[in-house]
């Protein structure tokens, strides 16, 4: 385990030291930043001006699930996206052979893949995004106890490793096909992730909820903190979480074996 947490500190470094040679960079991020939190924030003002709650959801607890999205999404920008991206494309690593120089080295090409690259700029997004979600808290207007927040914490990990174990599903199609960016098709849905599964229609909500976690992803941890969470449901997304990380580790190294290297 030391190993790895050494590695993970010497991609740190070296992606620090990429990021920090242009100082547009820096400019670039934050103005992203703020517009993104700008356009979500700018959502629920249009819809909870009109209305006080729509299916149950008011406007601290649906602030609740995009503070916990732009969080999600940060550490996403941080070290998941980053690496695995690289992967797919004309110019990514499998289409060019580049991944070859991954699987010389002796460490789990998984791990490679998926943590050798950051982007430190998304710590912005993260700092934005806990910011919202304390305001939320402290609209909801509820009492947090440890008990709560350490549920909180257990449903955020969940839903990071559900997130995780999406990308690297849809990353893995690349194997198949390696000119096309498949995480750019998981994009677009995963922007339905800002507001609650709650308030959308029942076919809708099914497939949110159980063929792409969406709901397991930022839904669940909101529920955690205004307490209406059930521990089933809680357990339930530890499960499936589980459960897909083991799968779209097993279709990662059965797509690895159909690599034909840059040499054939």
């Amino acid at each position: 385990m030391s190993r790895y947490l050494r590695l993970i500190r010497c991609f740190v470094q070296t992606s620090l030291q990429q990021e920090l040679a242009y100082r547009a960079n820096f400019f670039i991020a934050l103005l992203h930043s703020l517009l993104n939190l700008g356009t979500g924030l700018l959502g629920l003002v249009v819809i909870f001006e009109q209305v006080e709650s729509v299916r149950g959801w008011d406007f601290a607890s649906t602030l609740a699930v995009l503070g916990v999205f732009l969080i999600v999404s940060a550490l996403r920008g941080l070290f998941i996206s980053p690496s695995l991206d690289t992967l797919a494309g004309i110019d990514g690593d499998v289409w060019s052979g580049r991944l070859d120089f991954t699987l010389l080295r002796p460490v789990d090409t998984q791990f490679l893949a998926s943590f050798r690259q950051w982007r430190l700029f998304a710590l912005f997004d993260l700092a934005l995004g806990l910011g919202v979600l304390v305001v939320a808290i402290i609209k909801l207007d509820s009492t947090l106890t440890v008990f709560d927040l350490l549920t909180f914490l257990l449903a955020l990990c969940a839903s990071i490793l559900t997130l995780y174990a999406i990308l690297v599903v849809f990353t893995s199609l690349v194997f198949w096909s390696p000119g096309f960016l498949f995480t750019w098709v998981f994009d677009g849905i995963f922007q339905m992730a800002r507001y609650p599964v709650g308030l959308y229609p029942g076919v809708l909500r099914l497939l949110l909820t159980w063929v792409i976690p969406l709901g397991l992803i930022t839904t669940v941890p909101a529920e955690t903190l205004s307490g209406s969470q059930s521990s089933a449901t809680l357990f339930g997304g530890l499960a499936v979480a589980a459960l897909l990380f083991a799968g779209a580790s097993l279709l990662f190294h059965r797509g690895l074996r159909r690599y034909a290297s840059a040499s054939s």
